[in-house]
Order: C-alpha cells, then structure tokens, then sequence
C-alpha cells in the first residue's frame, strides 16, 4: 500500500517515509514507554520531559504517541497501563498527524519566506507561540501538549523564551523537547525537565521500520547487520544510506579526505552529484558525513595525545559549521561549497 502524505511539510521529511506524527507503530523503546504511561495513570508525569538520544532512533514518534495517549484517555486514573496505540482510520489520528489537534503545539525549524527553504534554527518568534497556545482553553479539558523538535536548533533568544515558559507552566501542561544531544541546552533548561535517555535501535525494530518502506532493506542476513551496524541503530540513517546514496556519498568523501592529494576530477563529480536542484537530501547527507570525519579525526588525535592536531581539526570542523550554516542561510553556490569542503578536509586530514 502506498504511504499518503497528510502531515505539513517540514526541514528533515524524507519522500516516502512517514514523518513521525505519521508513525502508527512506535519499534524500541518499550521501557521508556511503559515508565511514561505508569508516570501518568499515577498522577506523576512531569510537566516537562526531555527525550534524549542519537537522531532517527523515534523521539519525537515516542513523543506523538505519548500526546495521542493523553487526549485518547483525558482522565489519568482511567488510562490504560500501556501507551494507546495509535489508529491510523481514526479522528483523532488524523488530527494530530495533520497538525489540527487545538491541544498540541508542534515547533520545529521554520520555512525561510525570502529563499522558500527552512531555517537553520527553531527561532525565537517560533518559540514565542507557546505564550498564546497555552492562553487558549485546553480542549475537552485535557492536557496541552508543546512538542519542540529538536530543542538542539534552538539559538540563544529561542531557548531563553522557553526557560520562561518552563518555569511557570499552567497546570495540565506538558513540554516534551526532542534532544539529540542534551549538552546543547541550557543547564537551567535541562534542570526544569526530567532526562529520558533513548537508545539505538536493536538490529531487528531496525528492520521491521525499513520492512514497511520501499525499497525494503537486503533480505542477506550479512548484509542486514552491515547496514545496522553503518547506520549506528537509526532508522533515518539507514535510509539515507540505502534509499538517498548515502553509503556511496560517504565512501567517495572518505576517499578523497584521505587522499595523499586532491583528486580533483573525482572532487568536481561528488560535488556535482550532491549539490543539484533536487539533491537537498543528498548535500545533507555530504555536509553532515564532512563534519563526522572531521569530529572522528580530532576525537583519534586527542585519544592519542597529540593536541595540536586534535586543535586544527577541532578549528577545522567549527569553520566548516559555519559554512554549511552561511550557505542555508543566504542560499549560496552549493557546488562551490562542496568543492571547497572536499579541499579543506584533504588539506586538514593531511597535516
């Protein structure tokens, strides 16, 4: 059966693989799911919740059953002790996935209005809109749900207009931040939430996401563990690897910033092939794996102790931050950024 788009187009939305307030199944995590359903049939959910853990493993898909559980069953006491599975045919369903559900408040990187792509950050004026969602009446009485995904894009005034939030919320008020990694937060933040720590996901929930995606994943039991061992226990990695030519993109990156020089005719075709008007994904995919080698290569300088070299790689993985982050922002050459990210990290990775 073909998978239906009905949730609002967001930054991080892959063609074909549903977003998670589209996800019906929730794979892993099953302890973390029964410690929140116990918290609130007893009365001690906390008002405000951070789920931590590698990117692609279901945070926020945890957090949108975790929101569906709580309008499905309004009364605490009277819920059930395991989280409600979601009904895709059903209103209420349908209502959240599709963003129409008044008690739930979904915050996320904003589309950019002057260059039609979304935003490198989860802005202030976005965080801003929790002061008049929670103006508002719960609906039926219940819970109000603020969803922020991820609290990691979050810049310095966006996460300063939460902590007001935090600090006072009305009764009945539920913050879930999705968080790949907590060290990014304010202390004061992290202090007013209580840390729920999500892990990868085992090799066989790994599976059973990509069974129900097309093209399924490689039936050979090798090639299985392969897959899940490169994709780190992510379901968003994996199909990066497997659907968006990440695997080939990270060989042919590795290559050339281990190259004894710059092979440039081969630098020209990986630039060519991930900065294309269609190839969002993939230049993704490029940056993303250009700032692992760098961060790999200075965590292995630093273990062996050779500081100075964990330094330049260290400067070196900050300055092309910055120019993944200037060419989002002012829609810059993307081929021209790719070449010259191949250029440093072969510059750098032979020092």
């Amino acid at each position: 059966m073909m998978f239906e788009r009905i949730a609002p187009e967001q930054h991080d939305m892959l063609d074909g693989v549903p977003s998670p307030a589209e996800t019906a199944r929730l794979f892993g995590h099953q302890e973390a799911a029964s410690f929140l359903a116990a918290a609130y049939r007893s009365g001690k959910l906390p008002h405000a919740l951070i789920f931590a853990g590698p990117p692609g493993i279901g945070k926020a898909t945890l957090a949108f059953h975790l929101a569906h559980h709580l309008f499905k069953h309004p009364q605490p006491a009277a819920a059930p002790e395991a989280l409600a599975a979601p009904d895709p045919a059903s209103p209420l369903f349908r209502r959240i996935a599709t963003g129409a559900h008044p008690s739930l408040l979904h915050l996320t990187r904003p589309l950019n209005d002057r260059t039609r792509s979304f935003k490198t950050v989860l802005t202030v004026d976005e965080i801003r809109k929790v002061g008049g969602f929670l103006s508002m009446t719960a609906h039926d009485g219940g819970h109000r749900v603020v969803i922020i995904d991820p609290a990691d894009d979050m810049n310095t005034n966006a996460a300063n207009a939460l902590l007001k939030n935090l600090e006072e919320p009305p009764k009945r008020t539920l913050f879930i931040l999705i968080v790949h990694a907590p060290g990014s937060l304010l202390p004061t933040i992290r202090s007013r939430c209580q840390m729920i720590r999500l892990g990868q996901l085992a090799e066989a929930d790994l599976m059973q996401v990509l069974d129900g995606l097309e093209p399924p994943p490689p039936r050979e039991p090798a090639a299985r563990a392969a897959l899940a061992a490169r994709a780190g226990g992510s379901a968003r990695a994996a199909v990066l690897l497997t659907q968006y030519g990440g695997l080939e993109i990270a060989e042919a990156l590795g290559a050339l910033a281990s190259a004894p020089s710059l092979d440039v005719a081969a630098a020209y075709r990986l630039a060519e092939a991930v900065a294309g008007r269609d190839q969002a994904v993939q230049f993704d995919i490029f940056n993303r794996r250009a700032l692992d080698l760098l961060a790999e290569a200075a965590s292995a300088a630093a273990a062996t102790g050779d500081l100075a070299r964990a330094k330049a790689l260290a400067d070196a993985w900050q300055e092309a931050r910055e120019a993944v982050s200037e060419t989002e922002t002012y829609n810059l050459d993307k081929k021209q950024h790719a070449l010259a990210m191949i250029d440093r990290l072969n510059s750098v990775m032979r020092m």
